[in-house]
C-alpha cells in the first residue's frame, strides 16, 4: 500500500506542483543520462510520471513512451498538456496494470514517497518491467537519518541504496552517483542498471 499522505497531496496540489516543474530548469543532467544509457528509440515506460513532463520529453527524443503515476490529476494534467504521449493511473509498488516489459524504465524521484518497508518491493517490480537487455533509471531523493514528513504531507523515506540495489538481480551498474539535481536543486541518488540479455 503506498502512503496515502502522499498522494492525496499531490491529487489536492496537483496543478501548483506541476507548475512548479515547469518552471524548473529542465534536467539536463538526467537527460543526457538517458541518451547515453537507454535502448535508442526503445519502448520506455515512465513509472511515476507526474505531470509528463520527461515522458514527453522522452518522446520527443523518438522513444515510445508510456507514463503512469498514482495521481488522476497529475494525469490528467499530463494528457492534456502532453497529449502525444499515453498516460495511465497506476502506482508502485504493485503497477498491476502493466503486464508487459520493456526497453527501458525510468523511475524519476518517486521510491522515497514510499513507506520503507515497500521500496524493496517497488524497485523488485521496477526490475520485473525490464526485458533482457534492458535498461533501468531509478533516482530518489536522498533523505539523511530518520523519515520526513512535509508540510504538505508528502512522505521523504529515510533507506540505504543498498535496498534497491538488491532488488537488482544480476544487473549490471552502468551509472551510479549521489548528486545535487540541477533542476530540483535537492540531493538525489541515481542509479542506471542494464539487465543482462
Amino acid at each position: 500500500m503506498a502512503d496515502l499522505q502522499t498522494e492525496a497531496a499531490y491529487e489536492a496540489n496537483a496543478e501548483r506542483y506541476s507548475e512548479d516543474w515547469l518552471e524548473q530548469p529542465p534536467p539536463d543532467d538526467m537527460y543526457a543520462l538517458l541518451v547515453r544509457h537507454f535502448v535508442p528509440g526503445g519502448r520506455t515506460i515512465d513509472v511515476g510520471c507526474g505531470n509528463g513532463r520527461d515522458a514527453a520529453w522522452l518522446a520527443r527524443q523518438g522513444f515510445d513512451v508510456a507514463g503512469y503515476d498514482a495521481s488522476p490529476a497529475l494525469v490528467a494534467l499530463a494528457r492534456k498538456t502532453f497529449p502525444w504521449v499515453m498516460f495511465h493511473v497506476d502506482r508502485l509498488p504493485s503497477m498491476e496494470s502493466v503486464t508487459t516489459q520493456f526497453d527501458n524504465v525510468i523511475c524519476e524521484t518517486v521510491l522515497m514517497h514510499l513507506p520503507v518497508d515497500e521500496v524493496a518491493q517497488a524497485a523488485d517490480r521496477l526490475w520485473t518491467l525490464v526485458r533482457p537487455g534492458g535498461v533501468l533509471y531509478v533516482s530518489w531523493r536522498v533523505t539523511e537519518g530518520a523519515d520526513l514528513r512535509h508540510d504538505d504531507g508528502r512522505l521523504y523515506s529515510a533507506f540505504d541504496p543498498a535496498v534497491v540495489r538488491a532488488a537488482l538481480h544480476e544487473g549490471v551498474v552502468l551509472h551510479e552517483e549521489d548528486v545535487t539535481s540541477a533542476s530540483s536543486g535537492r540531493r538525489v541518488c541515481r542509479l542506471i542498471v542494464r539487465r543482462p540479455a
